[in-house]
């Protein structure tokens, strides 16, 4: 695809969603709510009937063949058009994987149910003292036979709680580098041994979860490419988060939000001037500094299109997109006025079709405040990004 179709490609996505997406999950989005893994689940599969789900996955695998910059489109387009976003730890993660490093009996088990999102998966990666630095986990899996047998923990795990399966990062080996004695297993979450602890963020919600094994056996025939090289396995896994990694599309759509409270506090005679004028001056900044990532996400985009090695590119772009969006939510706030100081959680699962009341909004806005502080500490903290950067570049 050239340059010139991507507009059309836009409007067709926009209209798309405007005219598919169903009216309760529209809801939610629209007012700051979280929609529940059954929205998802139903979004998912109305984008797998127009074969959008799997965009991105090649040709062979029923995908589209979509590249950079359509995939960039689509995820802009959908989240500025209200649609949640697509969970990434199937269809974005591990089904790649598998269709790359699996056996051809892995691919005919786990590939369809990823395609019509009937099956979830979650990302089995850090563990307590092994977060950025994830060569120094801990969670071993002793071969026995034709099994495995699982002990230690994983932290952080987004939406274990979801999942019937995990793609997750074990230590089946001392000898070498940390990294050579890592390998890549997919656990069933049912399987006997497996307990789910519910981690409460600091904005009140339970996304994340400490996943303790306790003797698991796990079938050897689990095992995705050859032991021990679960480490390149999980950075062909990483290199495809490279596109949402700046998360522009939410952004944008949390940037049009702010535009339209800002609006009502310059309209409210009730507001001192100079506030008027500080807050008007600070959303105009926030304004060019998220049009900036976006170009320079843009840019990257094509450049990796046209063949450019990814290098450092995503540590910049995930340092940037959680500075930009830290400012943003930190100026929503203050725009929602003495409201922005009182947060309660449960205002984020209310009914969509309740009363939009200042409390639910200021809500809605603290959590966008509050989560975003995670930004900087998951995927890598902002630290260890900057130390890719350095040692990439100089």
């Amino acid at each position: 695809m050239t340059a010139d179709n991507i507009p059309a490609f836009r409007a067709e996505v926009r209209a798309f969603v405007h005219n598919a997406l169903p009216d309760d999950i529209a809801a939610t989005v629209a007012r700051g709510r979280a929609p529940g893994k059954s929205d998802h689940v139903r979004w998912q599969k109305i984008l797998n009937d127009r074969g959008w789900l799997t965009g991105a996955w090649p040709e062979a695998w029923g995908g589209a063949g979509w590249e950079p910059a359509r995939q960039l489109a689509f995820l802009q387009e959908s989240a500025l058009a209200g649609a949640p976003m697509i969970i990434p730890y199937g269809v974005n993660m591990v089904g790649p994987v598998i269709q790359v490093f699996g056996s051809p009996a892995q691919k005919a088990r786990h590939i369809p149910g990823i395609v019509t999102s009937d099956v979830w998966w979650c990302q089995g990666y850090s563990e307590p003292g092994a977060g950025s630095d994830l060569a120094a986990l801990r969670t071993r899996a002793v071969r026995e036979g034709d099994v495995y047998r699982i002990n230690g923990t994983k932290m952080w795990t987004t939406e274990a709680h979801w999942a019937d399966w995990m793609h997750c990062l074990v230590r089946t080996s001392d000898g070498g580098r940390r990294q050579d004695g890592i390998s890549f297993l997919l656990i069933d979450m049912t399987t006997p041994g497996i307990t789910i602890r519910p981690i409460i963020t600091i904005d009140g919600q339970h996304h994340t979860n400490q996943v303790f094994f306790d003797d698991v056996i796990v079938p050897a025939d689990n095992l995705v490419g050859e032991e021990g090289r679960g480490w390149a396995i999980a950075k062909f896994l990483l290199g495809h988060e490279r596109m949402s990694i700046a998360d522009t599309g939410p952004k944008l759509r949390l940037m049009r939000h702010i535009r339209a409270m800002n609006a009502a506090v310059q309209a409210d005679p009730a507001v001192p001037a100079g506030l008027r004028a500080r807050l008007a001056d600070r959303v105009a900044g926030l304004s060019v500094r998220l049009r900036t990532l976006v170009a320079l996400e843009a840019w990257l985009v094509a450049a990796w299109a046209d063949s450019r090695p990814v290098g450092a590119d995503g540590s910049m772009l995930k340092i940037r997109g959680t500075e930009v969006l830290q400012a943003m939510t930190e100026v929503a706030l203050d725009l929602s006025g003495p409201y922005g100081a009182v947060h309660d959680p449960a205002l984020v699962h209310d009914a969509p079709n309740l009363p939009q009341t200042a409390a639910h909004e200021a809500s809605a806005m603290a959590h966008h405040y509050l989560y975003g502080r995670c930004w900087s500490i998951f995927g890598g903290t902002n630290e260890i990004q900057r130390n890719i950067i350095a040692k990439t570049v100089l």
